[in-house]
């Protein structure tokens, strides 16, 4: 599952001097309405170039295919200067994992409080993320925590989804990770493991419900083809919803942390 962006055909910008910065640099650029944060990025298996925004870091990802000059991903900034300007503007504040911030658990507010004397490491306590030991490591511990949640609850949901459906005995996964991902909230890969992002943590019971059982289906069909989504339907009723909260919401859970 992953978010969208603008393209623009390679053979609009072949040629030229392919002077990129090196892939993931990123640099400020000056373009009309005003200076802008770029990131670029080189991609073998890129077709087009690419815009998107990368809500994490708050730039603009330019995805250049190996033959695209620098130029032409330039070119196709200054066109569209004013949707990249007003989709950075619309991002987010940022949330970090620090005393007294309130970040999502399972779509519900909850406030991280520092108790240093306490002996508990961390833990969720009447809508608190409660934290022990040092204030130096409660942001790394908070996020730590954060993870950890992710993989029991979704590693909870893959179990049932999966067991769930008994005309599908082939939908657990041969191995399944939590990461850090900036595009995609879960894939399937052809070995059949399943990855899902961490953040999808914060999100409430029913958005992971369908993520996991979007990607569980993928295990059976790798394209997003009748097939599949017949058989999403039949894992989960909450596709409608968890798309458009995704795409409301989504933007958040990645500027947290």
């Amino acid at each position: 599952m992953t978010s969208g962006s603008l393209q623009r055909p390679l053979r609009a910008a072949a040629g030229g001097n392919r002077d990129a910065a090196p892939s993931g640099q990123q640099e400020l650029l000056r373009l009309p309405g005003g200076d802008m944060p770029v990131q670029w990025r080189r991609c073998t298996r890129a077709r087009r170039i690419s815009l998107r925004i990368d809500p994490r870091s708050g730039a603009v990802v330019v995805t250049l295919p190996t033959r695209a000059a620098r130029a032409a991903g330039l070119a196709l900034l200054r066109t569209h200067a004013d949707w990249s300007a007003g989709r950075l503007a619309a991002l987010p504040e940022m949330v970090r994992l620090d005393e007294g911030a309130t970040v999502l658990v399972g779509g519900r507010p909850c406030i991280i409080r520092h108790q240093p004397e306490a002996r508990r490491g961390v833990w969720l306590e009447a809508d608190e993320i409660r934290v022990s030991g040092e204030r130096a490591f409660l942001t790394r511990r908070v996020t730590d925590f954060l993870q950890a949640e992710a993989r029991l609850r979704l590693s909870r949901l893959v179990t049932q989804i999966a067991i769930h459906d008994a005309a599908e005995p082939s939908l657990l996964p041969a191995r399944l990770s939590i990461k850090d991902t900036a595009t995609r909230w879960g894939s399937c890969s052809s070995d059949q493991a399943v990855m899902f992002s961490w953040r999808l943590v914060m999100a409430p019971p029913e958005i992971q419900h369908y993520v996991v059982a979007h990607e569980l289906a993928h295990l059976r069909h790798l394209d997003h083809g009748e097939a599949f989504w017949r058989l999403v339907g039949r894992l989960t009723p909450h596709r409608v919803r968890a798309e458009a909260w995704l795409k409301q919401n989504g933007a958040a859970l990645l500027r947290t942390g």
